[in-house]
């Protein structure tokens, strides 16, 4: 037992060796992939185990009225504003937001990155489903649902799929982007409407805080796992590249 873990110890250090010698985000990316895969299996232990049910329970009261639980907190237009955000993490609008940016690639005669986005979103989208399946937790019942649902609770299934899309669209742009600023700004947006869609599950009632946060953390990690090919893709020529947009 001593000698495996020894040479898995030692197989684990070539391999960050390896990555730190050709390129140090190689590495962060690498560990953050790792990081939120532990994340994701502690958030469910403690929700399979009960430990997060007083606070999930406490969360979502919070953002009703105390005198009236059918009503949330804040403006009436607010909660108009609620399923709008909610929406953006819908299969509709993230299916037309990938057919779209997919088209764009295409014309503009990125093939291979258009095969990989598509295959990218479908993976995230097939993850999403067998986690929800596999854990199976109720939806809140303390306070009536705002949101139409038709599926369990864990992981959030909006959470998760804007992150996975929003955020493998952003990453996949920015790496065929040839400024800097433009790389930031895409990655920056990808992230608020990621936020903004967890935020509002939440807010109507249909999701616990833990389940958004574990949709997040799921969706990340795929994110940043299909960065990680795409960037091994583009070294070996397979995926289209900036520089291919400047040698045109």
């Amino acid at each position: 037992m001593k000698t495996i873990g020894t040479k898995a110890y030692t197989t684990l250090s070539q391999s960050l060796l390896w990555l730190r010698g050709r390129e140090p985000i190689l590495l962060v990316v690498v560990l953050l992939v790792v990081g939120g895969i532990w994340m994701f299996a502690q958030i469910a232990g403690e929700v399979i185990e009960g430990e997060t049910k007083a606070f999930d329970e406490w969360a979502v009261r919070a953002m009703r009225q105390p005198d009236n639980p059918a009503q949330p907190i804040g403006p009436s237009f607010l909660q108009e504003m609620g399923r709008d955000a909610t929406a953006l993490g819908g299969i509709g609008a993230l299916s037309l937001f990938t057919i779209v940016i997919a088209g764009y690639l295409w014309l503009d005669r990125k093939r291979h990155m258009t095969v990989f986005l598509i295959a990218s979103t479908l993976g995230g989208l097939i993850i999403s489903l067998s986690l929800k399946h596999l854990f199976d937790r109720p939806r809140p019942d303390m306070v009536p649902h705002l949101s139409i649902v038709h599926t369990s609770s864990f992981p959030s299934g909006h959470s998760m799929l804007s992150a996975v899309v929003y955020l493998t669209l952003g990453s996949l742009l920015a790496s065929v982007l040839p400024r800097q600023t433009l790389r930031i700004y895409t990655l920056a947006v990808a992230c608020m409407l990621t936020l903004i869609v967890g935020v509002s599950r939440v807010y109507l009632g249909v999701h616990y805080p833990t389940d958004v946060l574990a949709g997040w953390i799921a969706g990340l990690t795929w994110a940043l796992s299909c960065w990680l090919l795409a960037r091994r893709f583009q070294r070996s020529g397979q995926i289209e590249t900036e520089r291919d947009e400047l040698d045109r």
